[in-house]
Order: C-alpha cells, then sequence, then structure tokens
C-alpha cells in the first residue's frame, strides 16, 4: 500500500478455512480510499484460521489468516474438517433466533393464564353478546384496510455504508469547494472538422494500431497545446509559492461501479494521437476492472471529464484539487448556426472550463478555451502549434 494508506476494509475473503492455496495466490480484498488491495499468500499451504471478518477495519501490517505450510495434497482433509466449524458459525444463528423466541414465549404466557381467569367470567357473557363481540372484530377489519389505502407504494428506507472510496471522494470534492476560489467559462465548439476526421482515418487507424479513433485524444492533445501558451493553467499552489511544470500528466476522469477515479496519462505532451488513446483505454480498463494502483492515479497537472458520454448538454465540474483547472467536455448535439451569414445546421458541444481564480484570471482561462475550440474547429492546427 501507499505511505498515506494506514488501514483498510477487509472487503472479501476469496478463500476459507481449509482452503489449499497456491504461492502468491488471492485470498483476500482489502477496500482502501484510493484502491482495491488484494492479500495474497506468501507461500502455499492450507488455511487454518481467519483472523478477521468481512467489514473489519483492518490496519497495515496486521496478521489476517494463519497457514500451514504444505501442499496441495493435504487439502482435502483439512476441507472436510472444515466443513463442521462453517456449519458451526451458520448454526448459532438460529440457535439464537430459537432463544430469543423462547424467550419471547414465556413473556406470552403470563397474560393467557390471566386470561384464563377471566375466561370463566365472561363465558357467560359471549354467549348471550356473540353478535357484539362479533362486531368489535368487525371494526378492527375495517380499521386494518385505511393503512395500506393511505400508503399505497412502498416505503421502505435501506441504510447503505459507504464505502472507502466514496467516502474519499466526498472528502475531497468538499475540500475543493472550500479550498479554491472556482468560477467556470463556457464556449461552443463546432465538432463537423473533428468528427469528418474521425470518420477518414478510424478505420485505418484500428487496423494499423488497434486502437479506436475517439474524441478524447483530440481533446487532450489540443489541451496540452493551450496548456502550453498558458502554462499557469498547469502549475498549482504549494504555500505561497505557485509551481509550474514543464510536462503535462493529464488526469483522465473515468465512472466505475465504485465512483469517479482519475488515472493519469504521464507525459501527454509527448503523446500523439494514437499514444493517447491507447494509453486512456487501458487505463479505462483497468478501472472498470477494479485494477487501477496508486501509481496509476498520483499525481496529475490537468483533468479532463467527459460528461457528454451519458448525455450531460451542460455542467460546471470540480477542480482536482490541487490542480488549477478541470476541463469538461459534453454531448454532441445538431444546432442551428450562423455561418457565412447563413443559417446552417451542426454538430455542438458545449465545453467548460473551471479554474481556480487565485492563479488564473478571467484573460487567461478565457483563452484557454478559446485555444481548445480553435484546434478542435479546424485539427489541422495542431500540426503547426
Amino acid at each position: 500500500m501507499a505511505e498515506s494508506i494506514t488501514e483498510g476494509t477487509l472487503k472479501q475473503w476469496l478463500k476459507q478455512v481449509g482452503d489449499h492455496v497456491e504461492q502468491d495466490e488471492e485470498v483476500a480484498t482489502i477496500e482502501t480510499d484510493k484502491v482495491d488491495v488484494s492479500v495474497n499468500a506468501p507461500s502455499a499451504g492450507t488455511i487454518t484460521e481467519l483472523l478477521a471478518k468481512e467489514d473489519d477495519t483492518v490496519a497495515v501490517g496486521q496478521d489476517l489468516f494463519k497457514l500451514e505450510a504444505g501442499e496441495g495434497g493435504a487439502a482435502p482433509k483439512p476441507k472436510s474438517d472444515a466443513a463442521p466449524p462453517k456449519k458451526e458459525e451458520k448454526a448459532p444463528p438460529p440457535s439464537d433466533k430459537k432463544a430469543d423466541a423462547e424467550a419471547a414465549e414465556p413473556t406470552t404466557p403470563p397474560p393467557p393464564k390471566k386470561e384464563a381467569k377471566e375466561d370463566p367470567k365472561p363465558a357467560p357473557k359471549p354467549k348471550d353478546g356473540e353478535p357484539s363481540a362479533s362486531k368489535p372484530k368487525a371494526k378492527e377489519s375495517s380499521t386494518s384496510p385505511p393503512a395500506p389505502a393511505a400508503a399505497p407504494g412502498s416505503r421502505n428506507e435501506t441504510r447503505v455504508k459507504m464505502n472507502r472510496m466514496r467516502l474519499r471522494i466526498s472528502e475531497r470534492l468538499k475540500e475543493a469547494q472550500n479550498t479554491a476560489a472556482s468560477l467556470t467559462t463556457f464556449n461552443e465548439i463546432d465538432m463537423s472538422s473533428l468528427m469528418e476526421m474521425r470518420k477518414l482515418y478510424k478505420d485505418e487507424v484500428l487496423k494499423n494500431h488497434d486502437v479506436k479513433l475517439g474524441f478524447m485524444s483530440a481533446f487532450a492533445k489540443a489541451a496540452v497545446l493551450a496548456l502550453k501558451e498558458i502554462p499557469v493553467a498547469n502549475a498549482s499552489i504549494d504555500g505561497d509559492s505557485i509551481v509550474y511544470r514543464d510536462y503535462v500528466d493529464l488526469s483522465v476522469a473515468v465512472a466505475t461501479p465504485k465512483g469517479l477515479v482519475t488515472p493519469v496519462v504521464r507525459n501527454a505532451e509527448a503523446m500523439n494521437f494514437v499514444d493517447i488513446e491507447r494509453e486512456i483505454a487501458a487505463l479505462g480498463k483497468k478501472a472498470r476492472d477494479g485494477k487501477l494502483t496508486i501509481e496509476d492515479m498520483a499525481g496529475g497537472t490537468f483533468t479532463i471529464s467527459n460528461g457528454g458520454v451519458f448525455g450531460s448538454l451542460f455542467g460546471t465540474p470540480i477542480i482536482n484539487i490541487p490542480q488549477a483547472a478541470v476541463l469538461g467536455m459534453h454531448a454532441i448535439k445538431e444546432r442551428p448556426v450562423v455561418v457565412n451569414g447563413q443559417i446552417v445546421i451542426r454538430p455542438i458541444m458545449v465545453v467548460a472550463l473551471t479554474y481556480d481564480h487565485r492563479l488564473l484570471d478571467g484573460r487567461e482561462a478565457v483563452t484557454f478555451l478559446v485555444r481548445i475550440k480553435e484546434y478542435i474547429e479546424d485539427p489541422r492546427k495542431m500540426l503547426l502549434a
């Protein structure tokens, strides 16, 4: 684990008592606030005892299980020995329920005894007034229907504990809001030229490089060139100093079942379209498979987030502290626009740049976004930059 991680949550046991494992075989998964970490067997052997339960908080260096060294041949015996404990573990809950039921039963008998004593007294009354006894029952039955009628739909609530990654994301987002002087500027981009270029070359790129040519590589390259012109957008605040960088490490936002992660494309300034697409695809796959490491997400000098893949038309992305800015891409929609005095239909994308006003002034932020617009509307300019 990274030095910043001191503890985690035992997410899942992949092996149980009596199971045989090979050396370096995954035994359990620990969830941290950044990534999931696998716990591997130090040597081949049979698991004799689990020292922690799922959802327990475990510290770095803590022993999690006991392992009896040995080859696979000895595995079947421990498994048969391990079967009873599993049954025993399942048995206690029912026994507890029975105990609870038995504990509940003694509380019910006392009233019946009282009722039994009282029965002889009211016994004669019910005989004479049986209809009267049936009337209260009718009232009770008439009072029960209104309850369900008042709540036609389900009113159930489920409380689920937040996983460590979601908690960390919450902390980071709130930290960004409280720390940066965030401001967002918008612009519109005519995607016609880029879409035409992609249409012409996507098959060739796929055939020659086995990579799908998308829009992210173009926006990443445009951002790299714009960051060279506006270097403060690639900088960060450290105490009372501003740290400028000659390299560009692009953080690319990727949605996963656990939450949003931002793996980093390192030294993007030295990559071409194909290199960027290949790296983004590889990082995206690792993120979806839950295989990202701390190193994959560490650092990052500028972030690109593409909410357009989910249909977002407008949005104000949140800065990934301590970065200075984040570029937000959105969905492409055909809209009427004026070109050379004529109204024509063009595919338009709205882009947003949220920036830290402590570092960037409005002139620099707007200039940055205009450069992105110019490069995307005429990709050939990127060859001349």
